[in-house]
Protein backbone atom coordinates (compact mmCIF):
# COMPACT_ATOMS: atom_id res chain seq x y z
CA UNK A 1 0.00 0.00 0.00
CA UNK A 2 1.42 3.34 -1.04
CA UNK A 3 0.45 6.25 1.21
CA UNK A 4 1.11 9.98 0.98
CA UNK A 5 3.75 11.50 3.26
CA UNK A 6 0.93 12.86 5.43
CA UNK A 7 0.26 9.32 6.67
CA UNK A 8 3.86 8.43 7.47
CA UNK A 9 4.76 6.62 10.69
CA UNK A 10 6.02 9.90 12.17
CA UNK A 11 2.53 11.38 11.87
CA UNK A 12 0.93 8.32 13.45
CA UNK A 13 3.50 8.34 16.24
CA UNK A 14 2.77 12.01 16.95
CA UNK A 15 -0.91 11.17 17.29
CA UNK A 16 -0.21 8.34 19.74
CA UNK A 17 2.21 10.43 21.80
CA UNK A 18 0.14 13.61 21.93
CA UNK A 19 -3.42 12.25 22.08
CA UNK A 20 -3.37 11.60 25.85
CA UNK A 21 -1.97 15.10 26.49
CA UNK A 22 -4.69 16.67 24.39
CA UNK A 23 -7.35 14.79 26.34
CA UNK A 24 -5.84 15.78 29.67
CA UNK A 25 -5.81 19.42 28.55
CA UNK A 26 -9.41 19.34 27.37
CA UNK A 27 -10.70 17.73 30.54
CA UNK A 28 -8.73 20.17 32.71
CA UNK A 29 -9.43 23.39 30.80
CA UNK A 30 -12.87 22.89 29.20
CA UNK A 31 -16.26 21.40 30.01
CA UNK A 32 -15.49 18.38 27.83
CA UNK A 33 -15.50 15.21 29.91
CA UNK A 34 -15.26 11.59 28.77
CA UNK A 35 -16.22 8.12 29.89
CA UNK A 36 -14.43 5.01 28.70
CA UNK A 37 -16.41 2.32 26.91
CA UNK A 38 -15.37 -1.00 28.51
CA UNK A 39 -16.88 -3.09 25.71
CA UNK A 40 -16.38 -1.70 22.21
CA UNK A 41 -14.51 -4.01 19.84
CA UNK A 42 -12.41 -2.55 17.05
CA UNK A 43 -13.99 -2.93 13.63
CA UNK A 44 -11.38 -5.60 12.84
CA UNK A 45 -10.78 -7.06 16.31
CA UNK A 46 -8.92 -10.11 15.03
CA UNK A 47 -6.16 -8.02 13.46
CA UNK A 48 -2.84 -7.66 15.34
CA UNK A 49 -3.28 -5.08 18.08
CA UNK A 50 -7.08 -5.37 17.98
CA UNK A 51 -8.95 -4.87 21.22
CA UNK A 52 -12.40 -5.66 22.57
CA UNK A 53 -12.75 -2.55 24.73
CA UNK A 54 -11.24 0.27 26.77
CA UNK A 55 -10.14 2.14 23.67
CA UNK A 56 -13.23 4.18 22.80
CA UNK A 57 -14.07 7.34 24.74
CA UNK A 58 -17.56 8.88 24.79
CA UNK A 59 -18.31 12.48 25.78
CA UNK A 60 -20.56 12.64 28.80
CA UNK A 61 -24.14 13.72 28.18
CA UNK A 62 -24.56 17.49 28.43
CA UNK A 63 -27.42 19.50 29.92
CA UNK A 64 -27.37 22.34 27.40
CA UNK A 65 -29.87 24.46 29.35
CA UNK A 66 -26.84 26.14 30.93
CA UNK A 67 -26.03 27.67 27.52
CA UNK A 68 -29.11 29.86 27.49
CA UNK A 69 -29.74 31.51 24.11
CA UNK A 70 -26.34 30.28 22.85
CA UNK A 71 -27.88 26.82 22.47
CA UNK A 72 -29.45 28.04 19.23
CA UNK A 73 -25.96 27.98 17.68
CA UNK A 74 -25.63 24.20 18.19
CA UNK A 75 -26.95 22.39 15.13
CA UNK A 76 -29.41 19.61 16.02
CA UNK A 77 -28.59 16.09 14.77
CA UNK A 78 -30.23 14.91 11.57
CA UNK A 79 -33.90 14.08 12.26
CA UNK A 80 -33.53 10.38 11.41
CA UNK A 81 -31.03 9.99 14.25
CA UNK A 82 -33.60 11.20 16.76
CA UNK A 83 -36.98 9.94 17.94
CA UNK A 84 -40.20 11.61 19.00
CA UNK A 85 -39.55 14.94 17.35
CA UNK A 86 -35.87 15.50 18.01
CA UNK A 87 -35.09 13.48 21.14
CA UNK A 88 -31.47 12.33 21.11
CA UNK A 89 -30.72 8.76 22.11
CA UNK A 90 -27.35 7.80 23.58
CA UNK A 91 -25.71 4.41 23.42
CA UNK A 92 -26.90 3.48 26.90
CA UNK A 93 -30.45 4.46 25.94
CA UNK A 94 -30.69 2.23 22.86
CA UNK A 95 -31.09 -1.15 24.64
CA UNK A 96 -33.77 0.35 26.88
CA UNK A 97 -35.68 1.77 23.91
CA UNK A 98 -35.71 -1.66 22.26
CA UNK A 99 -36.81 -3.39 25.49
CA UNK A 100 -39.17 -0.82 27.01
CA UNK A 101 -42.22 -3.01 26.33
CA UNK A 102 -40.60 -6.11 27.81
CA UNK A 103 -38.63 -4.83 30.80
CA UNK A 104 -39.88 -2.67 33.72
CA UNK A 105 -36.37 -1.24 34.16
CA UNK A 106 -36.20 -0.27 30.51
CA UNK A 107 -39.71 1.14 30.62
CA UNK A 108 -38.76 3.37 33.56
CA UNK A 109 -35.58 4.55 31.81
CA UNK A 110 -37.44 5.31 28.59
CA UNK A 111 -40.20 7.12 30.47
CA UNK A 112 -37.64 9.34 32.19
CA UNK A 113 -35.93 10.56 29.04
CA UNK A 114 -39.28 10.92 27.26
CA UNK A 115 -40.59 13.12 30.08
CA UNK A 116 -37.43 15.22 29.95
CA UNK A 117 -37.80 15.64 26.20
CA UNK A 118 -41.45 16.64 26.46
CA UNK A 119 -40.53 19.32 28.99
CA UNK A 120 -37.68 20.52 26.78
CA UNK A 121 -39.95 20.85 23.76
CA UNK A 122 -42.46 22.84 25.80
CA UNK A 123 -39.98 25.19 27.48
CA UNK A 124 -37.11 25.41 24.96
CA UNK A 125 -38.55 24.29 21.63
CA UNK A 126 -35.87 21.64 21.18
CA UNK A 127 -33.91 18.92 22.98
CA UNK A 128 -31.49 20.18 25.63
CA UNK A 129 -30.15 16.77 26.64
CA UNK A 130 -27.23 16.43 24.26
CA UNK A 131 -25.51 13.06 23.73
CA UNK A 132 -22.51 11.71 21.81
CA UNK A 133 -21.27 14.14 19.12
CA UNK A 134 -23.82 16.79 20.03
CA UNK A 135 -22.61 16.62 23.64
CA UNK A 136 -19.02 17.14 22.49
CA UNK A 137 -20.00 20.14 20.38
CA UNK A 138 -22.11 21.61 23.17
CA UNK A 139 -19.47 21.18 25.86
CA UNK A 140 -16.73 22.72 23.72
CA UNK A 141 -18.94 25.58 22.55
CA UNK A 142 -19.98 26.35 26.14
CA UNK A 143 -16.29 26.51 27.06
CA UNK A 144 -15.62 28.93 24.20
CA UNK A 145 -18.48 31.22 25.21
CA UNK A 146 -17.52 31.20 28.88
CA UNK A 147 -13.94 32.12 27.96
CA UNK A 148 -15.20 35.20 26.14
CA UNK A 149 -13.89 34.07 22.76
CA UNK A 150 -15.67 35.75 19.86
CA UNK A 151 -17.33 33.27 17.54
CA UNK A 152 -18.33 34.60 14.14
CA UNK A 153 -21.12 32.62 12.55
CA UNK A 154 -22.63 32.74 9.06
CA UNK A 155 -19.26 33.72 7.64
CA UNK A 156 -17.46 32.13 4.70
CA UNK A 157 -13.67 32.09 4.35
CA UNK A 158 -12.91 33.22 0.81
CA UNK A 159 -9.14 33.62 0.62
CA UNK A 160 -5.91 33.42 2.57
CA UNK A 161 -3.85 36.57 3.12
CA UNK A 162 -0.17 36.03 2.38
CA UNK A 163 2.75 38.35 3.02
CA UNK A 164 6.28 37.40 1.96
CA UNK A 165 5.31 33.75 1.69
CA UNK A 166 3.65 33.57 5.11
CA UNK A 167 -0.09 33.22 5.79
CA UNK A 168 -1.05 36.25 7.87
CA UNK A 169 -4.84 36.10 7.87
CA UNK A 170 -7.88 35.48 5.73
CA UNK A 171 -10.77 37.18 4.00
CA UNK A 172 -14.26 36.54 5.31
CA UNK A 173 -17.56 37.13 3.57
CA UNK A 174 -20.47 37.89 5.88
CA UNK A 175 -23.94 39.40 5.54
CA UNK A 176 -22.38 42.78 6.23
CA UNK A 177 -19.78 42.41 3.49
CA UNK A 178 -16.13 41.39 3.18
CA UNK A 179 -13.77 41.54 6.14
CA UNK A 180 -10.05 40.94 6.53
CA UNK A 181 -8.92 39.12 9.67
CA UNK A 182 -5.27 39.28 10.71
CA UNK A 183 -3.63 36.26 12.31
CA UNK A 184 -0.44 36.96 14.22
CA UNK A 185 0.38 33.30 14.90
CA UNK A 186 -1.25 31.58 11.94
CA UNK A 187 -4.45 30.26 10.39
CA UNK A 188 -5.85 26.82 11.22
CA UNK A 189 -8.03 25.29 8.50
CA UNK A 190 -10.83 23.19 9.99
CA UNK A 191 -13.79 23.73 7.69
CA UNK A 192 -15.32 20.24 7.77
CA UNK A 193 -13.54 18.57 4.89
CA UNK A 194 -14.20 17.92 1.23
CA UNK A 195 -16.90 15.24 1.06
CA UNK A 196 -19.00 17.52 -1.17
CA UNK A 197 -16.11 19.16 -3.06
CA UNK A 198 -16.92 19.51 -6.74
CA UNK A 199 -13.21 19.77 -7.54
CA UNK A 200 -12.78 16.19 -6.26
CA UNK A 201 -15.86 14.69 -7.91
CA UNK A 202 -13.91 12.18 -10.00
CA UNK A 203 -11.80 11.15 -7.01
CA UNK A 204 -14.64 10.86 -4.52
CA UNK A 205 -17.41 9.37 -6.65
CA UNK A 206 -16.05 7.38 -9.59
CA UNK A 207 -18.97 4.98 -9.09
CA UNK A 208 -21.59 7.63 -9.89
CA UNK A 209 -24.53 6.91 -7.57
CA UNK A 210 -23.57 8.42 -4.22
CA UNK A 211 -25.17 10.20 -1.26
CA UNK A 212 -23.22 12.12 1.37
CA UNK A 213 -24.25 12.55 5.00
CA UNK A 214 -21.68 15.31 5.46
CA UNK A 215 -22.92 18.84 6.17
CA UNK A 216 -23.76 20.95 3.13
CA UNK A 217 -20.74 23.14 3.86
CA UNK A 218 -18.20 20.32 3.43
CA UNK A 219 -17.28 21.64 -0.02
CA UNK A 220 -13.49 21.62 0.26
CA UNK A 221 -13.10 25.41 0.47
CA UNK A 222 -9.83 24.98 2.39
CA UNK A 223 -8.38 22.88 -0.42
CA UNK A 224 -9.25 25.61 -2.91
CA UNK A 225 -7.68 28.35 -0.81
CA UNK A 226 -4.50 26.35 -0.18
CA UNK A 227 -4.06 25.44 -3.86
CA UNK A 228 -2.61 28.86 -4.70
CA UNK A 229 0.20 28.17 -2.22
CA UNK A 230 1.34 25.00 -3.98
CA UNK A 231 -0.72 22.62 -1.85
CA UNK A 232 -2.59 19.71 -3.39
CA UNK A 233 -4.89 17.12 -1.78
CA UNK A 234 -3.02 14.12 -0.42
CA UNK A 235 -2.71 11.08 -2.65
CA UNK A 236 -2.66 7.34 -2.02
CA UNK A 237 -5.50 6.78 0.44
CA UNK A 238 -7.07 3.34 0.18
CA UNK A 239 -10.50 4.97 0.02
CA UNK A 240 -11.25 8.68 -0.59
CA UNK A 241 -14.26 8.70 1.75
CA UNK A 242 -15.42 7.26 5.03
CA UNK A 243 -18.18 5.16 3.53
CA UNK A 244 -21.62 4.38 4.90
CA UNK A 245 -24.57 2.71 3.15
CA UNK A 246 -27.69 4.86 2.95
CA UNK A 247 -31.32 4.39 2.07
CA UNK A 248 -33.38 7.21 0.60
CA UNK A 249 -36.25 8.37 2.76
CA UNK A 250 -39.02 10.15 0.79
CA UNK A 251 -39.99 13.61 2.07
CA UNK A 252 -43.33 15.38 1.84
CA UNK A 253 -42.03 17.83 -0.79
CA UNK A 254 -41.12 14.99 -3.15
CA UNK A 255 -37.39 15.01 -2.37
CA UNK A 256 -35.48 12.27 -0.58
CA UNK A 257 -33.23 12.38 2.47
CA UNK A 258 -30.35 9.89 2.82
CA UNK A 259 -30.62 7.75 5.94
CA UNK A 260 -27.30 6.21 7.08
CA UNK A 261 -27.21 2.53 8.03
CA UNK A 262 -24.34 2.65 10.50
CA UNK A 263 -24.48 0.11 13.30
CA UNK A 264 -28.01 -0.48 14.58
CA UNK A 265 -29.72 -2.67 11.98
CA UNK A 266 -27.46 -4.61 9.65
CA UNK A 267 -25.91 -6.82 12.33
CA UNK A 268 -29.20 -7.90 13.85
CA UNK A 269 -30.33 -11.53 13.42
CA UNK A 270 -32.55 -11.98 10.40
CA UNK A 271 -31.29 -8.95 8.46
CA UNK A 272 -29.51 -9.78 5.20
CA UNK A 273 -28.27 -7.92 2.12
CA UNK A 274 -28.47 -9.12 -1.47
CA UNK A 275 -27.41 -7.66 -4.80
CA UNK A 276 -29.24 -7.64 -8.11
CA UNK A 277 -28.67 -11.37 -8.54
CA UNK A 278 -30.50 -12.19 -5.31
CA UNK A 279 -27.30 -13.38 -3.65
CA UNK A 280 -25.45 -12.13 -0.59
CA UNK A 281 -22.14 -10.40 -1.22
CA UNK A 282 -21.00 -9.11 2.20
CA UNK A 283 -20.95 -9.81 5.91
CA UNK A 284 -23.88 -7.59 6.89
CA UNK A 285 -22.43 -7.02 10.37
CA UNK A 286 -19.18 -5.57 9.05
CA UNK A 287 -18.44 -1.89 9.58
CA UNK A 288 -20.34 0.64 7.50
CA UNK A 289 -17.08 1.52 5.71
CA UNK A 290 -16.34 -2.10 4.79
CA UNK A 291 -19.95 -2.69 3.78
CA UNK A 292 -19.84 0.01 1.09
CA UNK A 293 -16.42 -1.11 -0.08
CA UNK A 294 -18.05 -4.50 -0.71
CA UNK A 295 -20.93 -2.77 -2.49
CA UNK A 296 -18.39 -1.15 -4.78
CA UNK A 297 -16.49 -4.39 -5.29
CA UNK A 298 -13.33 -3.31 -3.42
CA UNK A 299 -11.29 -6.25 -2.25
CA UNK A 300 -13.73 -8.84 -3.62
CA UNK A 301 -12.96 -8.75 -7.32
CA UNK A 302 -16.70 -8.72 -7.95
CA UNK A 303 -18.86 -5.66 -8.44
CA UNK A 304 -22.40 -6.54 -7.37
CA UNK A 305 -24.88 -6.36 -10.20
CA UNK A 306 -27.84 -4.01 -9.95
CA UNK A 307 -29.38 -2.69 -6.79
CA UNK A 308 -28.46 -3.59 -3.23
CA UNK A 309 -31.34 -4.54 -0.95
CA UNK A 310 -31.57 -5.04 2.80
CA UNK A 311 -34.06 -7.79 3.70
CA UNK A 312 -36.01 -8.93 6.76
CA UNK A 313 -39.06 -10.98 7.54
CA UNK A 314 -41.99 -9.73 9.62
CA UNK A 315 -40.78 -10.92 13.01
CA UNK A 316 -37.34 -9.39 12.49
CA UNK A 317 -38.67 -6.06 11.26
CA UNK A 318 -41.09 -5.67 14.17
CA UNK A 319 -38.46 -6.63 16.72
CA UNK A 320 -35.53 -4.54 15.46
CA UNK A 321 -36.85 -2.20 12.77
CA UNK A 322 -35.09 -1.76 9.44
CA UNK A 323 -33.36 1.46 8.45
CA UNK A 324 -35.67 4.39 9.22
CA UNK A 325 -38.49 1.96 10.04
CA UNK A 326 -38.86 1.78 13.82
CA UNK A 327 -39.58 -1.48 15.67
CA UNK A 328 -42.96 -2.32 17.22
CA UNK A 329 -45.12 -0.52 18.27
CA UNK A 330 -44.23 2.10 15.63
CA UNK A 331 -46.43 1.76 12.52
CA UNK A 332 -44.92 0.77 9.18
CA UNK A 333 -47.75 1.67 6.81
CA UNK A 334 -46.47 5.14 5.95
CA UNK A 335 -43.11 3.73 4.88
CA UNK A 336 -44.83 1.14 2.66
CA UNK A 337 -47.06 3.78 1.07
CA UNK A 338 -44.12 6.10 0.39
CA UNK A 339 -42.22 3.31 -1.37
CA UNK A 340 -39.32 3.43 1.10
CA UNK A 341 -40.22 -0.02 2.44
CA UNK A 342 -41.16 -2.79 0.01
CA UNK A 343 -43.54 -5.40 1.41
CA UNK A 344 -44.86 -8.66 -0.03
CA UNK A 345 -46.60 -11.77 1.29
CA UNK A 346 -44.07 -14.17 -0.24
CA UNK A 347 -40.41 -14.03 -1.21
CA UNK A 348 -41.35 -14.58 -4.85
CA UNK A 349 -43.62 -11.53 -4.77
CA UNK A 350 -40.94 -9.47 -3.06
CA UNK A 351 -38.39 -10.53 -5.66
CA UNK A 352 -40.68 -9.36 -8.45
CA UNK A 353 -41.27 -6.06 -6.65
CA UNK A 354 -37.56 -5.27 -6.38
CA UNK A 355 -36.53 -6.74 -9.72
CA UNK A 356 -34.34 -9.69 -8.76
CA UNK A 357 -34.62 -13.43 -9.61
CA UNK A 358 -37.22 -15.11 -7.39
CA UNK A 359 -35.50 -18.51 -7.38
CA UNK A 360 -32.19 -16.98 -6.30
CA UNK A 361 -33.78 -14.97 -3.49
CA UNK A 362 -35.68 -18.02 -2.26
CA UNK A 363 -32.48 -20.06 -2.27
CA UNK A 364 -30.69 -17.35 -0.30
CA UNK A 365 -33.50 -17.27 2.28
CA UNK A 366 -33.35 -21.05 2.72
CA UNK A 367 -29.58 -20.86 3.09
CA UNK A 368 -29.51 -18.14 5.77
CA UNK A 369 -32.35 -19.76 7.69
CA UNK A 370 -30.22 -22.89 7.83
CA UNK A 371 -27.22 -20.86 8.99
CA UNK A 372 -29.36 -19.39 11.78
CA UNK A 373 -30.14 -22.91 13.04
CA UNK A 374 -26.48 -24.00 13.10
CA UNK A 375 -25.08 -20.63 14.22
CA UNK A 376 -22.45 -20.58 11.47
CA UNK A 377 -22.66 -18.35 8.40
CA UNK A 378 -20.75 -20.47 5.91
CA UNK A 379 -21.21 -17.89 3.15
CA UNK A 380 -20.19 -14.48 4.53
CA UNK A 381 -19.19 -15.15 8.15
CA UNK A 382 -21.78 -12.91 9.81
CA UNK A 383 -21.34 -13.08 13.58
CA UNK A 384 -17.85 -14.46 13.14
CA UNK A 385 -15.97 -11.89 15.23
CA UNK A 386 -16.43 -9.85 18.40
CA UNK A 387 -17.42 -6.66 16.57
CA UNK A 388 -20.21 -8.47 14.74
CA UNK A 389 -21.52 -10.07 17.92
CA UNK A 390 -21.31 -6.77 19.83
CA UNK A 391 -23.83 -5.27 17.40
CA UNK A 392 -26.11 -8.32 17.30
CA UNK A 393 -28.69 -9.44 19.85
CA UNK A 394 -27.09 -11.17 22.81
CA UNK A 395 -30.39 -12.88 23.65
CA UNK A 396 -30.27 -14.86 20.40
CA UNK A 397 -28.39 -18.18 20.27
CA UNK A 398 -26.34 -19.80 18.94
CA UNK A 399 -25.27 -16.75 16.91
CA UNK A 400 -26.46 -13.25 17.96
CA UNK A 401 -26.25 -12.04 14.35
CA UNK A 402 -28.12 -14.85 12.60
CA UNK A 403 -31.86 -15.31 12.38
CA UNK A 404 -34.30 -16.85 9.92
CA UNK A 405 -35.71 -15.22 6.80
CA UNK A 406 -38.77 -17.42 6.74
CA UNK A 407 -42.07 -15.90 7.91
CA UNK A 408 -43.95 -13.45 5.73
CA UNK A 409 -44.72 -10.81 5.01
CA UNK A 410 -41.21 -9.97 3.81
CA UNK A 411 -39.60 -6.55 3.54
CA UNK A 412 -36.82 -4.85 1.58
CA UNK A 413 -35.11 -1.45 1.60
CA UNK A 414 -32.81 -0.31 -1.20
CA UNK A 415 -29.29 0.77 -0.24
CA UNK A 416 -26.92 3.16 -2.01
CA UNK A 417 -23.25 4.09 -1.50
CA UNK A 418 -22.83 7.04 0.85
CA UNK A 419 -20.34 8.63 3.21
CA UNK A 420 -19.99 10.42 6.54
CA UNK A 421 -16.94 12.43 5.50
CA UNK A 422 -13.90 12.54 3.25
CA UNK A 423 -10.63 10.87 4.14
CA UNK A 424 -8.85 12.94 1.46
CA UNK A 425 -7.63 16.30 2.67
CA UNK A 426 -4.67 18.61 3.02
CA UNK A 427 -1.32 16.94 3.75
CA UNK A 428 0.15 17.96 7.11
CA UNK A 429 3.35 17.23 8.99
CA UNK A 430 3.63 16.15 12.66
CA UNK A 431 3.37 19.82 13.71
CA UNK A 432 -0.01 20.07 11.90
CA UNK A 433 1.56 22.41 9.33
CA UNK A 434 0.12 22.20 5.83
CA UNK A 435 2.79 21.02 3.40
CA UNK A 436 3.20 21.67 -0.30
CA UNK A 437 3.61 19.15 -3.10
CA UNK A 438 7.36 19.64 -2.65
CA UNK A 439 7.13 18.62 0.99
CA UNK A 440 7.69 22.11 2.45
CA UNK A 441 5.50 23.47 5.26
CA UNK A 442 3.57 26.63 4.40
CA UNK A 443 4.55 29.22 7.05
CA UNK A 444 1.57 30.22 9.16
CA UNK A 445 -0.84 27.60 7.76
CA UNK A 446 -2.14 24.64 9.75
CA UNK A 447 -4.95 22.10 9.33
CA UNK A 448 -6.86 19.63 11.46
CA UNK A 449 -10.15 17.76 11.49
CA UNK A 450 -11.46 16.56 8.15
CA UNK A 451 -9.61 19.36 6.36
CA UNK A 452 -6.43 17.40 7.06
CA UNK A 453 -5.85 14.15 5.21
CA UNK A 454 -6.85 11.20 7.36
CA UNK A 455 -3.89 9.78 9.25
CA UNK A 456 -5.58 6.40 8.74
CA UNK A 457 -4.95 6.61 4.99
CA UNK A 458 -8.54 5.85 4.02
CA UNK A 459 -8.95 2.85 6.30
CA UNK A 460 -11.46 2.68 9.16
CA UNK A 461 -10.12 0.59 12.04
CA UNK A 462 -12.54 1.69 14.74
CA UNK A 463 -14.81 4.27 16.30
CA UNK A 464 -13.45 7.79 16.72
CA UNK A 465 -10.88 7.76 13.91
CA UNK A 466 -11.97 11.24 12.82
CA UNK A 467 -12.73 12.91 16.16
CA UNK A 468 -9.63 11.56 17.90
CA UNK A 469 -7.15 12.96 15.36
CA UNK A 470 -9.23 16.16 15.07
CA UNK A 471 -8.91 16.90 18.78
CA UNK A 472 -5.26 15.88 18.87
CA UNK A 473 -4.04 17.80 15.84
CA UNK A 474 -6.15 20.80 16.78
CA UNK A 475 -4.22 20.79 20.05
CA UNK A 476 -0.94 20.37 18.16
CA UNK A 477 -1.80 23.13 15.67
CA UNK A 478 -2.50 25.59 18.47
CA UNK A 479 0.82 24.84 20.14
CA UNK A 480 2.72 25.00 16.84
CA UNK A 481 1.14 28.32 15.88
CA UNK A 482 2.00 29.77 19.27
CA UNK A 483 5.57 28.50 19.03
CA UNK A 484 5.13 26.23 22.02
CA UNK A 485 6.01 22.57 22.50
CA UNK A 486 3.45 19.94 23.45
CA UNK A 487 6.10 18.03 25.40
CA UNK A 488 4.97 19.47 28.69
CA UNK A 489 1.25 18.97 27.99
Amino acid sequence: MSLHASTTPSLLLRFLETGPKALEFLEAKTHLKFSMRPVAPDYHPDQPGGTLGYRVLDPLDFDARVMGDKLALIRPPIPEFTVFGGMMVGRKDIPHMFSMLRSPTSALHAAGILARHARDRLLHGRATRLVLGSAMAGRLAHSVFQAGIELVTEAAAEDLCVEEGRVTGLTLRTKEGTHHVSARCGVVLAAGGAARASILEDTLHPHGDHWSMSPEGSTGDSLVMAASLGVAPAQGNIAPLFYAPVSLLPQQDGSVRPFPHLFLGRAKPGVYAVDGTGQRFVNEASSYHDFVRAMLGHGTGRVPEGSIWLLADHITLRRYGLGAVRPFPAPVGAHVRSGYLKRAKTLAELARAIGIPADALTATAVQVTGFAATGVDEDQGKGGNAYNRYLGDASVAPNPCLGPLARGPFYAIQLHPGDIGASVGLPIDPQARVITTEGRPVPGLFACGNDANSIMGGTYPGAGITLGPALTFGYIAAHSAAGKSTAGG
